[in-house]
């Protein structure tokens, strides 16, 4: 009997096999056949997925060393514009099985081998414990004020460990333990710039799997304060106008949402 095709999302350090476009649409696609695309091993150890709109098997593992007949290695990031929405989505999700299944080989608790018990749940073979993927959630918020001038202003701030010198982003960090969102908001605000917010609300989420987070959206009014920044998390912060903003994040971001949505509404058609 023939075996179905199946979707297989190939990841090597971190970066996943795509092939290239066939269509005028100029989107990259999954590799899809019956057996993996790349050579595997008898340990290799494959992730099952949801099945793909059109009802396609969809599978995931990774391997050390990039070989394959056709198709490269693209950065998870760098492969949003090249990938369909749902694409991308199903990427991250594999991605985060990826990790989360080899970081959870054996028992937090007494060391001994997990056992898959669902595709997403593991249970230790000796003492029961029972692991299910982690996810870390982090805040990130537009803050807003009218400056002295009367114009719109967003806060914007560059932190350490962005990759381009020149990019601006918004205030972001992760939820501490017995901490809501609005405490979060509040208290990573404060720590990074010293300034007081209010108004408080949110605004959308998205996964962020890189390499196991969501990020949960909120836009803020500025309430007072000066701007300090925090010298250990950011470089520099500053209000910047519609008309005067330095280099944004990538779409592919909800901080790039966030700023959008802003700019649109300073703009109504």
């Amino acid at each position: 009997m023939k075996q179905d095709n199946i979707r297989w999302y190939v990841f090597c350090s971190g970066s996943i096999l795509l092939l290239p476009p066939t269509t005028a649409e100029g989107k990259y696609r999954i590799p899809t056949a019956t057996e993996p695309p790349t050579e595997t091993k008898p340990w290799t150890r494959f992730q099952e997925l949801p099945q793909a709109a059109d009802g396609t098997p969809q599978r995931a593992y990774s391997v050390n060393v990039p070989t394959q007949t056709e198709g490269q290695f693209i950065g998870l990031r760098e492969s949003y514009p090249k990938l369909c929405r749902e694409d991308f989505l199903m990427a991250g999700k594999a991605a985060e099985l990826l990790y989360w299944d080899a970081g959870t080989q054996y028992c937090g608790v007494c060391g001994a081998p997990m056992k898959r018990t669902t595709v997403i749940s593991k249970q230790c073979t000796h003492c029961g414990k029972e692991v299910w993927p982690q996810v870390a959630p982090a805040i990130i918020v537009r803050i807003h004020r009218i400056g002295s001038d009367g114009e719109d202003q967003i806060l914007l701030v560059h932190a350490r460990n962005f990759r381009r010198s020149e990019m601006y982003g918004l205030v972001a960090g992760f939820v501490e333990t017995g901490e809501t969102l609005e405490e979060c908001v509040k208290r990573e605000v404060y720590e990074e710039t010293h300034l007081h917010i209010q108004n408080i609300r949110y605004f959308a989420s998205q996964p962020w799997p890189f390499p196991c987070g969501i990020m949960i959206g909120f836009t803020a009014d500025y309430a007072g304060g000066e701007v300090q920044v925090q010298e250990e998390e950011l470089s520099r912060a500053a209000w910047f106008t519609r008309d005067h903003l330095p280099e944004i994040p990538d779409k592919l971001s909800i901080a790039r949402r966030l700023i959008d949505d802003w700019l649109t509404a300073s703009h109504p058609s």
